[in-house]
Parts: C-alpha cells; sequence; structure tokens
C-alpha cells in the first residue's frame, strides 16, 4: 500500500497493492475472526483486554462469509480512485503541476492569481466527475448490500458496529453537528467579514479564505525536505527528547515521504509497520504553513505508536481512531510555541501569522468535518444515496448550513467537486467525525497547557501509552479531556480560540 500510494503509475506496485488489498487482506480478515473465537474461547477476563475482546465479540457478530468478496470488489475501486486522483495534474504557466503544488498559489498577494489556482484545481476535479460519481454509484450500492447481509438496516449502523464506536451514537453526531452550526459557523463567519474587509473585497470569494493578513508576502517555512524535516526534529527535542529521538529514528531510517510529485497519490497519512514497532509518514509538502501542520499531526500518530508498542498483545496497541486523532491534533497545537527561530521555521511575524492560520484554520475545519460527516450520515441513512444529482444536491445544501461568509455565485460545479476530493468519502466510509471529536479534546489540552505545559504533555504521553486498553472516555480522561458534543461545551473552546487569534492580531 505504501509503496503504490508512493508511485500509483507503476503497474507492478498497482498490482501488488491490489493483491494484497483485494486478495489478502479480505482473507486475513476472515481469519481474524476465526482466531477471535478460539481466544474468546479461552473465557479470559483480564481487565486490559476487555475493551479488544469486546471489538473481537462485535467483529464475529457483524462477520458474514458472503460479505468478503463484496469487501475485494471495495478494495479495487478504492485502488482505482488513487490512481485517478493521483494521476490529476493541471497545465500551470506551461508546466506540469499537481493539485497539491496549486496551493502555494492559492496565498498569492495576486487576486487573480489566486482564482486562476482555483478554478484549476476544482476543474481538475469537476472533469472527473462523472467517473467519480460512477465509482461512487458502485461503492455505495456495495457497502449497502454488505450492511444487509450482516442484518443491519443500513451502512452507519453497520459502520459504528464495525468500527466499534461503542461510546457516542449517531444521533450525538447529529448533536455535534448542530454545535458546531451553533457555535463555531458563526465564528468563522466573523473570520470571514473580518478577512473580506482587510482584502477591501466586496464579497469573498472562495480563492480568498487562504491568503496570510499578517505579512506582506505568504511564509514559506521551507525550500526542500530537509528544511521540513530538521525544524521538526527541533520542534520535538524542544517539547521532549525522547519525541526528538524517536521522530530522529524515522528520518534516519527513512520512514517519511514527504514531498508532493507526480504520480503520488493525494493526502497524508501514518501508518505503523507492525512487525518492527516503528511508524511511515506519507504526506505532499509543497512548502506551505499546512505541511509543517501536516508534519506534526502525523508525528502525533507517531508517537502514539512508540508509546503503545510496549503493550504486550498487539491488539491493545491499537486505539480506536478517536483518540488516534487525540494524538496528532495535540501534537500541533503542543508545537505552536516553537515554530518560531531558532528552533521553528518562522520569523516573529510569520510565526504569528502561522499560528493564527492554524487557529483560523481550526474553526474552519470544525465546520467543514460537520459537513462532512454530516452528508456521509445523509448517504447512507435517506435512502438517495445511490442518486448521483440528489447527493450533489444534498452536498450543496449541508454545505450552506456550516459555511458561511463566502461568495460562490456562479460556482455551483466548484462548490460540487469539493466532496469528490475528499477521499475518505470513497476510501474510509463515515470515517471523519473522529477529527471532529479529537479537535475539541486536542483544544482542551492547549488550554491546559497554557498553565501547565509539562503537566499537560506528561498526561498526554501517558494517555497514548494505553493504546486500547480502555475505552475511549477512560483516555481522554487519561489525557485531560472529555467527549463534547453540545454547544455549551463547545461554546468556551471556540470563545477561547477567537480570543487568541485576536492577541495575536494585536
Amino acid at each position: 500500500m505504501v509503496a503504490y500510494t508512493c508511485d500509483t503509475t507503476d503497474p507492478a506496485k498497482e498490482q501488488e497493492n491490489l493483491r494484497w488489498s483485494a486478495e489478502i487482506f479480505p482473507r486475513a480478515a476472515e481469519l481474524q475472526v476465526l482466531l477471535a473465537k478460539r481466544l474468546l474461547s479461552l473465557g479470559l477476563t483480564r481487565s486490559d483486554l476487555e475493551t479488544v475482546l469486546r471489538g473481537m465479540r462485535t467483529d464475529i457478530e457483524i462477520f458474514r462469509e458472503e460479505n468478503v468478496p463484496l469487501f475485494t470488489q471495495l478494495e479495487e475501486l478504492v485502488s482505482e480512485y488513487q490512481k485517478i486522483t493521483g494521476g490529476l495534474e493541471v497545465d500551470w504557466d506551461g508546466e506540469r503541476k499537481t493539485i497539491p503544488q496549486l496551493a502555494p498559489f492559492m496565498k498569492s498577494r495576486d487576486r487573480a492569481v489566486r482564482e486562476r489556482a482555483f478554478r484549476a484545481q476544482c476543474a481538475a476535479y469537476v472533469e472527473q466527475r462523472d467517473a467519480l460519481s460512477a465509482m461512487f454509484d458502485r461503492m455505495y450500492g456495495l457497502r449497502d448490500q454488505i450492511a444487509r447481509n450482516s442484518a443491519f438496516n443500513n451502512f452507519v449502523d453497520y459502520c459504528f458496529a464495525a468500527k466499534h464506536r461503542f461510546d457516542y451514537t449517531p444521533d450525538e453526531c447529529r448533536q455535534f453537528h448542530r454545535a458546531v452550526e451553533e457555535t463555531v459557523a458563526p465564528a468563522v463567519a466573523r473570520l470571514m467579514e473580518y478577512r473580506r474587509k482587510r482584502l477591501g473585497v466586496p464579497t469573498l470569494r472562495p480563492w480568498d479564505t487562504a491568503v496570510v493578513l499578517e505579512t506582506e508576502t505568504a511564509p514559506v517555512p521551507f525550500q526542500d525536505t530537509e528544511g521540513l524535516v530538521e525544524p521538526a526534529n527541533q520542534i520535538f527535542n524542544a517539547l521532549d527528547p525522547q519525541l526528538g529521538a524517536q521522530f530522529e529514528l524515522m528520518a534516519r531510517e527513512k520512514l517519511l515521504d514527504l514531498e508532493s510529485r507526480p504520480g503520488k497519490a493525494p493526502g497524508g497519512y501514518c501508518v505503523k509497520f507492525s512487525h518492527r514497532g516503528v511508524p511511515f509518514i506519507f504526506m505532499n509538502a509543497v512548502g506551505v504553513p499546512e505541511d509543517v501542520n501536516t508534519l506534526l499531526h502525523e508525528a502525533g500518530h507517531c508517537f502514539h505508536d512508540f508509546a503503545a508498542h510496549p503493550q504486550p498483545f498487539i491488539w491493545q496497541r491499537t486505539s480506536g481512531h478517536e483518540a488516534a486523532e487525540l494524538a496528532s491534533m495535540s501534537m500541533e497545537l503542543f508545537g505552536l510555541k516553537h515554530l518560531g527561530q531558532p528552533t521553528g521555521y518562522y520569523t516573529p511575524s510569520e510565526r504569528n501569522a502561522a499560528e493564527i492560520e492554524q487557529f483560523e484554520d481550526i474553526l474552519q475545519s470544525l465546520a467543514h468535518i460537520a459537513s462532512v460527516d454530516a452528508f456521509q450520515l445523509w448517504l447512507y441513512t435517506s435512502g438517495k444515496g445511490s442518486d448521483a444529482e440528489a447527493r450533489d444536491r444534498e452536498w450543496v445544501a449541508i454545505r450552506t448550513r456550516f459555511e458561511r461568509g463566502i461568495d460562490w455565485s456562479d460556482l455551483e460545479r466548484e462548490r460540487v467537486s469539493r466532496w469528490y476530493r475528499q477521499l475518505h468519502i470513497f476510501e474510509y466510509p463515515l470515517y471523519y467525525i473522529e477529527y471532529g471529536i479529537a479537535q475539541i479534546g486536542a483544544l482542551q489540552l492547549w488550554r491546559d497547557s497554557l498553565r501547565e505545559p509539562a503537566e499537560t504533555l506528561r498526561r498526554y504521553r501517558q494517555a497514548l501509552a494505553l493504546g486500547g486498553t480502555r475505552p475511549l472516555p477512560e483516555i481522554y480522561r487519561a489525557a485531560g479531556a472529555r467527549l463534547v458534543f453540545d454547544a455549551e461545551g463547545m461554546r468556551d473552546l471556540v470563545n477561547l480560540v477567537e480570543q487568541r487569534i485576536v492577541e495575536l492580531r494585536g
């Protein structure tokens, strides 16, 4: 999988990835269920295995032999999606560029350049709309059949079981959406209005949302891979020498593939090589501040893997996504105070601009997360998920709830194209609310770190070391956070973020 996502143009790598994902992985999952049955038959009562055993019981309950070939077909479609999106390029002044490589132009002071970059990246997906829509039709049908084979009414209910979401429900996710709509969306609208006034434009267009307002030129935190890696190493050493040593090991062992290039799959991820006990980071860096945040984010996953690896059983070394994303999103915020030189990437003025951008992005991301999750819940519960036109209409309707202050006039196709670009909807269905839950948790840790930095980092690492030995609320509690789905719990954190932005603006 790593080899293929690093180079989707290589037929041999594509074939090996297909062999793994379509032939080996589904059968391995089947054998895991058989092994789980044997383990459960022993009648174990260890408290540190109860969370694992509960997940195994669920896996046994929902497993159906007839679903194995359906998962194989889904993996083949995922590989096809990666190949299409990984191969997307646009012409930019006579040079071929990948979609991620357009990101720096979205920060240009020249509004015409920003608009051209925005339209170019959207056009690449608009051109693939019919192919991607037909692909999703097939994915939707397979997922619906999988759910029904396992005696669920819909794929959402199946996914909540399959993802071992024992500690919250679809209704609580909808409560989260409403809380974001009530607290975050108005805050984003205020940010957009401030941006509109600073730019001096009559209306804020989507290509106006990324340009940095606080510096004359957009910060360029690094020029090459070494310029991305070395400051990150200093940041982690400043936080904790053990974290620095772990990141140094990854750099030394070539466990980082960071730069964007033609043929590389989009996005970023961290994956663990369990037999070696080491993680690997994949991303598409192009020299913008978001790349620094992504590296800190993925490194948080790595530190989680290192911390949990000493657990005695392999099943205990992996937590649910909600805890995994708490690890990564908290690391983004812990690193903020070290982003300035000499440890980090920026001059003092650039550092302030980068921190403002980070907090603005947090608020906009929470609105985006709520819209993606609401859209996915609609896809699999409305009965209209197989209707391509209805999908596009609903996406726009949901985005309108959460995305305020931006003028999308005459950009209907471009706005629709955004969901086709969201790889989670295609590759990891119903995986997105985890980011929102974890972001609210990470803000709680950041708030505490302002008062007690050393103690907060200690609790954070203590929580990571638990791996999958405890239920989700207990892991959050060990870190010093709680699960938040309500507007009241969210509002204080949103206010704190807005207050910090105002302070940084001076």
